[in-house]
């Protein structure tokens, strides 16, 4: 565990026990989102190169045109 984590741990058990644990569930959603995030994005290497390789294809075909700001 590093230091800084130590440092938020020690603050947060002198916090009262409702709070405490609001603090937990938090902490555990987020991670849990995270680990959740970096298995979708992990499964999804094979999709993202696909669709990159169709956009080319595309761009390369003459079907695309450039990006106009003012249009949108």
């Amino acid at each position: 565990m590093t230091k800084r984590l130590e440092e938020a741990f020690a603050k947060a058990s002198k916090l009262p026990e409702k709070e405490q644990d609001s603090l937990a569930a938090w902490l555990i959603e987020e991670l849990e989102d995270e680990q959740a995030w970096d298995e979708k994005f992990a499964k999804s290497h094979d999709l993202l190169a696909r669709l990159a390789d169709e956009a080319l294809a595309e761009h390369r075909a003459g079907k695309t045109r450039p990006l106009d700001p003012d249009r949108l």
